[in-house]
C-alpha cells in the first residue's frame, strides 16, 4: 500500500491540474469563445465560472465595452464645390455578435478597425461630396455625423459590430484653400467696413448740418430777443427821460450836461475844441446865482 502512495499522489495532483486547467472565468466586461482545434465550440456571453476540455480546447476573450477607433492622420475629402478639406474623425463601436465577429475578422481588433475605417471614410466621402465648405465646417455637421453613423452601422452589423457614434473632431481647409478663403473674408470685411464708414460719414454730415441749422436758429432768436429787449429798454429810458424833463426841464438839462462833460473829459488826453462862450459850457460858467 505504501508503495502505491506516490502513484496515488501523482494521480491526484494530475487530476487537480486537469480540473484547474478545465476551469476559467468570464467577467462582466468580456465575451468568451471556446475553441477546439480552431473551431468554435461554445460562445459565452454571461459572466461566471465555466469549464472546457483541457489540452483540447482553448478560450479567447473579447471586450464587451465600447471601443474607439481614432485615425492617426486626418483624411482628405472633396466638397461639392470641388474644394478639399481635412477631416479628423473618430468612431465608437462595440461587439454585439461575438461569433460573427470572430468568423468575419478572426477576432482581430485591428482588422475590425480597418474595416470600420473604410466604411466610415466611404460614408464621409459621400456626404461631403453633397455639401459646400460652409455646410461641412459649421452648417450641417450633426446631419453628416448621423447619416454616416447610420450607413456605417448597417455595414458593420455584417461583422457582428454596432457603430455607437461617429464624431467629427475637426474639419479644416487645406493651406491653399484657407488662404483663398481668408482673402475673400478680408475683402468682404473691408467692403463692410467701407460701407459702414460711408454711412457714418453721411450720418455725421447730417448731424452737423442739423446742428448748424439749430445754431443759426438759436442765434437769430437770441438776436431777435436782444433787439426786442433793447428796444423795450430804450423805450423805457426815453419815457423816463421824458418824464424827468416834464417834471423839471432845468434840472434835466443840467443832468444831461453833466453826463456830456463826463463823457467828453473821460481821459486826461482828451481834447475838445470849442468856443468859450458856447452853450456847452453854460453850466460851467454858472455860479449858482439867480434862480
Amino acid at each position: 500500500m505504501r508503495r502505491n502512495l506516490p502513484f496515488i499522489a501523482a494521480f491526484a495532483l494530475t487530476v487537480l491540474v486537469m480540473v484547474a486547467m478545465s476551469m476559467f472565468t468570464v467577467d462582466q466586461r468580456r465575451f468568451a469563445i471556446v475553441r477546439q482545434f480552431g473551431e468554435i465550440k461554445d460562445v459565452i456571453t454571461e459572466p461566471g465560472l465555466n469549464f472546457k476540455w483541457p489540452m483540447i480546447q482553448d478560450v479567447r476573450y473579447f471586450d464587451k465595452r465600447i471601443l474607439t477607433y481614432d485615425a492617426a492622420e486626418p483624411e482628405r475629402f472633396i466638397t461639392s464645390e470641388k474644394k478639399p478639406v481635412l477631416v479628423d474623425a473618430f468612431v465608437k463601436w462595440r461587439i454585439i455578435d461575438v461569433r460573427q465577429y470572430y468568423i468575419s475578422v478572426q477576432g482581430d481588433e485591428a482588422l475590425a478597425s480597418t474595416r470600420l475605417a473604410q466604411t466610415v471614410n466611404g460614408g464621409l466621402r459621400d456626404e461631403f461630396s453633397k455639401r459646400s465648405v460652409h455646410d461641412v465646417v459649421s452648417g450641417e455637421r450633426e446631419q453628416i455625423m448621423e447619416a454616416v453613423r447610420t450607413k456605417a452601422d448597417a455595414d458593420a452589423r455584417a461583422i457582428g459590430v454596432q457603430i455607437v457614434d461617429v464624431r467629427l473632431k475637426r474639419v479644416d481647409l487645406v493651406q491653399e484653400v484657407s488662404e483663398s478663403v481668408y482673402r475673400r473674408m478680408e475683402t468682404e470685411r473691408k467692403r463692410v467696413a467701407n460701407e459702414l464708414r460711408s454711412k457714418g460719414a453721411a450720418e455725421a454730415e447730417k448731424i452737423k448740418a442739423d446742428a448748424d441749422r439749430q445754431r443759426e436758429i438759436i442765434i437769430a432768436e437770441a438776436y431777435r430777443d436782444a433787439q426786442r429787449l433793447k428796444g423795450e429798454g430804450d423805450a423805457r429810458a426815453t419815457a423816463i427821460y421824458a418824464g424827468a424833463f416834464g417834471q423839471n426841464p432845468e434840472f434835466y438839462a443840467f443832468y444831461r450836461s453833466l453826463e456830456a462833460y463826463r463823457t467828453s473829459f473821460r481821459s486826461k488826453g482828451d481834447v475838445l475844441v470849442i468856443e468859450p462862450n458856447a452853450e456847452f459850457f453854460k453850466y460851467l460858467k454858472s455860479t449858482g446865482k439867480g434862480k
